[in-house]
């Protein structure tokens, strides 16, 4: 298998504008930066999942995306830094203080300086930017908005922010429904509308439709910016199971179907092209399938993969790419 040498053989591309949350996005990431430019790259992060923690604000979906361009994720988790250590969780646990992250000691100095710089006057896209500087990336990565919103999950334990579902209950409990609060309140950056109105085609990550990419179709005018745009999507689902991660049991309790084609109907209003795993059956009758190897268990498929949406957004006509 050959795999181009970014140095030497750069795909010429315009920017890439990929709506991003959770860690399946982030490994299409790793391979993406491989074969374009990074300051080709353009990643819209959903900040619904955002939180304060001892003192500073978390963001887990901007950090895994910080810290892939970085070279510093830890690819065994695809959240934190790896070989991080924990000293300043344990010692604060040995006080009596329970932290609902346990928070990496690297990972807790990004979410520090944020907060310091926040608590300056500056806004979460503009310290986003601060710390893309500081850890040397050329892509551009937007939060898709500066006003907070929250993911709130409803049990029948009661309703709870999504850290707490996926962290402190490890996902168990049964999801009744999820809101987004504040999000009816939010608008998205002009730097996000500025980004999708650049480029003709927009990326969806295979992130959770419901809770990654969900609060940010949830913001004023993005729905309506996309419906003019040629749109990708790629499934986080094969067959009638997620890759990882809660998609499905938010899925269903949103009343989607838990497939390629309940991702489809999420995505109904703008969505061109629906990319879904060889081993998936997905047909649908007025979306474009295409199929590839979309288990990015390595950073050699996550190149493939990367090149195969590269390839989609520069032929769109272009069928001999297409599986279906």
């Amino acid at each position: 298998m050959y795999f181009f040498d970014i140095a030497e053989h750069p795909m010429e591309v315009k920017t890439m504008i990929i709506l991003s949350g959770g860690t399946g996005t982030p490994k299409l990431l790793n391979g993406l930066k491989s074969i374009v430019p990074e300051e080709n790259i353009a990643v819209i992060v959903n900040t619904a999942e955002d939180r304060w923690v001892s003192g500073n604000l978390v963001c887990p979906d901007i950090d895994t995306v910080l810290y892939t361009f970085a070279d510093l994720i830890d690819e065994s988790k695809w959240w934190g830094i790896k070989d991080d250590t924990f000293y300043t969780h344990e010692a604060l646990k040995k006080l009596g203080y329970h932290e609902s992250m346990k928070l990496g000691d690297q990972d807790r100095a990004t979410h520090i300086l944020r907060s310091e710089l926040i608590r300056d006057g500056l806004t979460l896209t503009q310290s986003t930017d601060e710390l893309r500087s500081s850890f040397r990336i050329k892509a551009k990565i937007l939060p898709m908005s500066d006003d907070p919103v929250a993911t709130m999950i409803l049990t029948q334990e009661g309703e709870m922010h999504f850290q707490d579902f996926w962290i402190t209950h490890k996902g168990k409990p049964e999801v009744l429904d999820v809101r987004f609060e504040g999000l009816d309140k939010a608008e998205p950056t002009p730097e996000v509308m500025n980004a999708l109105s650049s480029e003709d085609a927009i990326i969806i990550g295979p992130s959770n439709p419901i809770t990654s990419i969900g609060p940010i179709l949830g913001l004023k005018g993005i729905r309506s910016m996309l419906q003019k745009k040629r749109v990708i999507a790629i499934s986080p689902i094969i067959g009638d199971e997620p890759v990882s991660g809660p998609a499905g049991k938010l899925m269903a309790a949103r009343g989607y179907e838990v497939s390629s084609a309940g991702v489809a109907q999420c995505y109904a209003d703008f969505l061109d092209v629906l990319v879904v795993d060889q081993r998936d059956d997905c047909i649908l009758p007025d979306v474009k399938v295409v199929k590839t190897d979309t288990m990015m268990s390595s950073v050699e498929r996550s190149i493939e993969l990367a090149r195969f949406i590269v390839g989609l957004v520069q032929s769109p006509e272009d069928n001999s790419i297409c599986g279906n």
